[in-house]
């Protein structure tokens, strides 16, 4: 069976991640299979828009497939880096995308499946979607472009969504920048076949967002993630209430080196020029940490044997020096 599906209905290119046992996580015949679609589509005159979404009823996509990652790294990571140098060539097609690129972004959005729906034009959001880039905790920084968006958020919002890997609801998605409407789960299926018929069908069933909690967070969030360094970020954290001891602590639980490689690339990547320079930077990142010996240790620790309690190498921040860091970012 395949793990993707296309199928071309009144002018609606859909392409469903169909892998629902591992909640739709891309393997790199998905990423290739995707692609391809998306090149012949471009000039296919019976396609005037596409529409990604996930089977089942967890969520659109959960990431990479990073059990995979896990025994490939351990082997020398060679398929990993053509996986990853491929899934950033789709994030970019996806971002330049000439036809509307519409993201049923409901339930689980994490990690690569960030990279296949928030970057498209057309972006929606239900009261079920938890999106999350939550590399740090494997021993990875953000990748898939995601810090092009989560640094282009309001104020210190990103920030604080790389450095703990929270997930953000469906309004604060919209909020930071990562998507673009709210609908309620049970009109999906509605708005699929409006496409085949309206202009306006995401406007047909598109409601006004609830409040998004991050923004109420904003005044302690831009000050303590203001600071260029993960040490002064955790100092300002544990000197604020609640809610920022409370982020402090989480991100003392992910990896040092990961942590400052993720602050490096977040601040690079607001002054990079556009998305494929920070895809550029996500290929150094992850190609380095591919060397790590955090990246098998964090996904040992999260998925393999779920005891979360990762040994990381270096332990501490102070142990992770510049040219540490500084090699995550050199070719």
């Amino acid at each position: 069976m395949s793990h993707v599906e296309f199928v071309v209905r009144g002018g609606v290119g859909r392409i469903t991640l169909n892998r629902p046992q591992a909640l739709n996580a891309l393997d790199h015949a998905m990423v290739l299979a995707v692609t391809e679609h998306l090149e012949l589509w471009r000039a296919d005159p019976a396609v005037r828009v596409v529409v990604v979404l996930g089977a089942g009823e967890r969520g659109l996509c959960a990431g990479g497939d990073i059990r995979f990652i896990h025994e490939d790294a351990r082997a020398g990571g060679a398929a990993s880096l053509a996986f990853w140098a491929d899934e950033y060539r789709m994030n970019a097609l996806i971002a330049r995308y000439p036809k509307p690129y519409v993201a049923f972004m409901d339930g689980v959005v994490m990690g690569g499946g960030v990279g296949i729906s928030a970057h498209g034009s057309h972006r929606v959001v239900t009261e079920r979607s938890r999106i999350a880039m939550p590399e740090v905790g494997i021993g990875l920084a953000p990748d898939v472009g995601g810090t092009y968006l989560l640094s282009r958020s309001p104020g210190e919002l990103g920030t604080h969504i790389a450095l703990t890997g929270t997930s953000m609801s469906g309004p604060d998605a919209i909020h930071c920048g990562l998507a673009d409407h709210y609908a309620p789960s049970d009109r999906l299926p509605d708005l699929l076949e409006a496409l085949e018929s309206r202009d306006d069908a995401i406007a047909s069933v598109a409601t006004t967002p609830p409040p998004s909690a991050l923004a109420a967070e904003r005044e302690w969030i831009d000050h303590c993630y203001a600071p260029d360094t993960v040490e002064e970020v955790l100092d300002r954290l544990r000197d604020n209430g609640e809610a920022a001891i409370a982020a402090a602590r989480e991100i003392e639980r992910k990896s040092p080196s990961a942590l400052k490689v993720t602050l490096r690339a977040l601040r690079n990547a607001a002054l990079l020029p556009d998305l494929e320079a920070v895809l550029a930077q996500d290929f150094h990142t992850s190609s380095r940490a591919l060397r790590s010996p955090d990246l098998v240790e964090g996904i040992r620790a999260q998925i393999i044997d779920k005891d979360r309690s990762p040994h990381w190498s270096p332990a501490t921040l102070a142990e992770v020096d510049e040219p540490l860091v500084a090699g995550y970012f050199t070719p």
